[in-house]
């Protein structure tokens, strides 16, 4: 009984890696219908080159960082209990590979390519997984304070805050650095709109992401015995929340429309386990209208060229996330509880300070000694031919 519990549990944590390994095929496909023609290839190149630099960064570095357990030992320990402490390794790499795929969106259409390899391997060998072990390792005695100080541990059950968030907060100070495409905003103050290449593509990523999440979520558990049906509706009821307010709110965008849900889910993920699916509606609710709202404060305002909004979308929503479930999911307002307010603001606001912090010292190192932005000429033809060589219909070019 005992090796059929290991292996259930092995195949339930390997089929959760299975489908968030799926949902970066989502992050490749939003961002190539979100830039324009000329950068579509890098946009796919960029998020599965992203994930290989990562898987190498997070086993060497970034695991034990985060847990303390590394794999310098013979195959014959790796494979006991049917090889669990691996697939749970493979799960959680493909989160920490998140961080990058986020970070990607942000920093579409101007950013060279070997400085971002760089900047992947430092972010998810050291940085994320500093606020990994601190949220889901009791690492550094943060979690033991708060709730010494609060009365409860900062909780985030699927990584509102120690995926979405530190990735969203990464992502704008790489843009802050990088600065804005070139004619996106003028001296005078106007703004270039660089609309959506492909509309079709955009929410085929949109629905890969959404599919994935349902294995983000749910399978956090990470145990069989643990798998939990509240998990799964409530991530619903917030992707349905975010949908039909990011529809009223963008008043019908479809780019809107397909980051609606995305919002609604990044938002929930901390607190899907005790949030009542009103609440959970609630929130998602809520996270799509934060998102319409400060995507266009984002970009139009306070000019701040985020390609794909990730700031808003994961940091903000993120964010919020982590905040709500300190919220909903109280008793008061139908959630389970075993959850402080306090606590999970206080969490909230480490993650963003470390993300932050963190994102800017790689960035900002890696813009003084190798530089972390295409030329002129090189962004005025595209990322696709001035890196890659080639476009993603070549045909134009070659007269076909």
């Amino acid at each position: 009984m005992e090796n059929l519990k290991f292996g259930n549990d092995v195949l339930f944590v390997l089929l959760g890696a299975i489908m968030v390994l799926a949902m970066h095929a989502g992050f490749a496909f939003l961002e190539l219908g979100t830039v324009r023609k000329k950068n579509q290839v890098n946009a796919l190149v960029k998020i599965l080159t992203d994930f290989a630099v990562s898987t190498l960064a997070y086993f060497f570095i970034g695991y034990s960082l985060a847990y303390g357990v590394h794999f310098f030992t013979g195959a014959e320990q790796l494979a006991q209990k049917s090889g669990y402490d691996l697939v749970k390794f493979f799960f959680l790499l493909t989160f920490a590979a998140a961080i990058p795929a986020i970070v990607s969106g942000g920093i579409a259409e101007r950013a060279r390519f070997n400085p971002q390899l760089a900047a992947t391997f430092m972010l998810v060998g050291f940085v994320y997984p500093i606020f990994e072990g601190i949220a889901w390792n009791h690492r550094f005695g943060i979690q033991n304070w708060l709730n010494t100080s609060f009365g409860a541990e900062f909780h985030d059950f699927a990584g509102s805050v120690v995926v979405h968030a530190v990735g969203g907060w990464i992502a704008l100070a790489a843009v802050l650095l990088l600065g804005a495409r070139r004619g996106r905003y003028s001296k005078e103050g106007r703004v270039a709109a660089h609309p959506p290449s492909s509309i079709p593509f955009l929410a085929l990523g949109a629905w890969i992401l959404t599919v994935g999440w349902f294995g983000f979520n749910v399978m956090s558990a990470q145990e069989i015995g643990k798998i939990s049906g509240l998990v799964a509706v409530n991530s619903l009821m917030a992707m349905t929340g975010g949908t039909l307010a990011a529809l009223w709110a963008g008043k019908n965008d479809p780019g809107f429309v397909h980051n609606g849900p995305l919002a609604g889910l990044v938002a929930i993920c901390a607190g899907s386990d005790l949030m009542h699916p009103v609440g959970a509606l609630l929130v998602g609710g809520i996270a799509g209208v934060l998102f319409v709202v400060m995507f266009t404060l984002t970009q139009n305002r306070w000019k701040i060229d985020d390609v794909l909004g990730v700031w808003p979308l994961h940091g903000l929503c993120g964010a919020w996330g982590g905040i709500a479930a300190g919220i909903f999911g109280l008793k008061a307002f139908g959630g389970i509880g075993g959850v402080s307010f306090m606590a999970q603001l206080c969490g909230t606001m480490i993650g963003v300070t470390i993300a932050f912090t963190g994102g800017y010292l790689v960035y900002g190192a890696l813009k003084k000694l190798a530089g972390i932005r295409l030329d002129a000429e090189e962004e005025f033809n595209g990322a696709d031919l001035s890196i890659h060589r080639i476009t993603a219909t070549p045909e134009r070019e070659s007269g076909w």
